[in-house]
């Protein structure tokens, strides 16, 4: 994977960031952190606040909730995103299930951006405000 280009691409496919400038995703590529996981490994454990967000670039990862397993994840998907948001308690536990590649992205770190960043913030904020409405509206029929 191309360093940067890789790492926009992937970030830019995330529906979170869907609204962040090219200049924006160049920034919170910045950020994050790739990193290598052997299978077995455990990425997140539900009730723990742990707020680390990953991006799958290679591999697949289990995700299992009260320990169910609930769904399996690939390339180009991700999970801690509520973490990477509040901090709070992780809603499941995420198990590597192959090697993976993975993008990291600490809750600490994403702060630090939005408060350097208002237009990131604001594009955040606007995307989270678009999906509680669609909920909103899913709700309602």
């Amino acid at each position: 994977m191309k360093a940067r280009e890789g790492k926009q691409d992937l970030l830019g496919a995330v529906p979170l960031f869907a609204g962040i400038s090219e200049a924006g995703l160049e920034e919170l590529g910045g950020i994050a952190d790739e990193i290598e996981v052997r299978p077995g490994t455990v990425l997140t454990r539900e009730g723990y606040r742990e707020g680390t967000f990953f991006v799958i670039v290679s591999g697949t990862v289990r995700i299992e909730r009260d320990g169910r397993s609930i769904n399996t994840l690939g390339p180009g998907e991700f999970l801690g995103e509520i973490a990477l948001l509040d901090g709070g308690p992780r809603t499941a536990t995420a198990t590597a299930e192959t090697d993976c590649r993975l993008l990291s992205m600490t809750y600490q770190m994403f702060h630090e951006l939005l408060d350097a960043s208002p237009s990131i913030r604001t594009a955040i904020l606007e995307t989270v405000g678009q999906r509680l409405r669609a909920l909103d509206i899913e709700r309602a029929i």
